[in-house]
């Protein structure tokens, strides 16, 4: 049977325009959003890169509760693998239960930032790694006991001599070991980025229309950008009952007031409660804030504002925000000198 040439004609360009079709979703996921992509290297001083040793040195002591007044906490308490590197508390409890103010951020993709804890107060991995040893409320450790303890050890002089040869057992190889290890913390890929890399049914359409919500509509991109999702800005939420000064207790300047820094939103689904203080249970919650453009006005960042959202796109940011979340990667516990 002889097929009409027009027929064929219809086929070859329905054909066509389908290969275009799926060139250009390919083409627009991989290069207009190629800022979403994780740089090649993953951040490190040159005074202290990583290495082996460097790393198994720092995941012992990054969960050794010996670090800690008590001998129960560890960084690993606080920062649990298991809970987005978090502890799921709306704020984090301390030495002797005592509860602190502000919820224990995620330590996942730190290495990518300038600046660290809530307020930005330490500009490196080192300088933050021994500020909750020391800090009363939270580790409540002597740093000279601490270092003391350690250099009793065997098996901590050798692990850090293999790390620090000729450098000796100090709160500066100290501080370096926990950052090394730190910065292995790192995302993993998530369903959004294999559709940033082309494919294009990695991710949910119900996510695809969250995702150009987040762009468009939300406003969400004007401070959650790149591939960390972050500015490393500060922000005044809006948040009602809230007097922490935020960053203003670093920077004396009226924007900063009760500012807070931008956190990744990598993996966020892991990392609940939200909000610095812990405030939100959900992520639906923290998208209603939003939403309603903030609760207190009161020295309110410029970028709130009302969103008027439907329920279809804060369904669909929901799914979006979910298809953040990488694959597991499994952490085995260290075994820890005892001699």
């Amino acid at each position: 049977m002889k097929t009409h040439p027009t027929f064929i004609h219809m086929a070859r360009k329905v054909v066509f325009m389908t290969c275009l079709g799926m060139t250009a979703t390919s083409i627009q996921a991989s290069e207009d959003y190629s800022r979403f992509l994780r740089p090649a290297e993953v951040p490190q001083p040159d005074n202290n890169r990583i290495t082996t040793a460097r790393v198994e040195l720092g995941k012992m002591l990054f969960f050794d509760p010996r670090l800690s007044g008590s001998n129960w906490i560890s960084c690993g308490t606080c920062h649990n693998p298991a809970l987005g590197w978090s502890d799921g508390l709306p704020t984090a409890v301390g030495h002797g239960m005592g509860v602190l103010e502000r919820a224990t951020p995620t330590i996942l993709n730190t290495a990518y930032q300038p600046l660290q804890l809530w307020d930005g107060r330490a500009r490196t991995l080192e300088q933050q790694a021994l500020g909750p040893i020391k800090a009363t409320g939270e580790m409540n450790q002597d740093l000279d006991e601490v270092i003391k303890e350690l250099s009793a050890l065997k098996g901590y002089r050798d692990a850090f001599e293999d790390a620090y040869p000729g450098e000796g057992i100090t709160k500066e190889t100290l501080a370096k070991a926990l950052a090394t290890y730190e910065r292995t913390i790192v995302s993993t890929e998530s369903p959004f980025d294999r559709w940033v890399k082309g494919e294009t049914h990695a991710m949910s359409q119900t996510a695809q229309k969250g995702f150009e919500v987040f762009l468009g509509k939300g406003r969400c991109a004007l401070c959650h950008d790149g591939f960390n999702f972050t500015d490393n800005g500060f922000h005044n939420l809006g948040l009602k009952g809230d007097d922490d000064p935020g960053r203003y207790g670093i920077r004396k300047i009226k924007i900063l007031k009760g500012a807070f820094k931008t956190p990744t939103l990598r993996d966020i689904e892991l990392t609940a409660p939200y909000m610095h203080n812990g405030m939100y249970k959900t992520l639906e919650e923290v998208i209603e804030h939003y939403d309603r453009g903030g609760d207190t006005k009161d020295n309110l960042d410029p970028n709130m504002q009302p969103l008027h959202l439907t329920a279809s796109e804060k369904a669909s940011l929901v799914a979006f925000l979910k298809a953040l979340t990488g694959e597991p990667t499994p952490v085995i516990l260290p075994r820890l000198p005892i001699e």
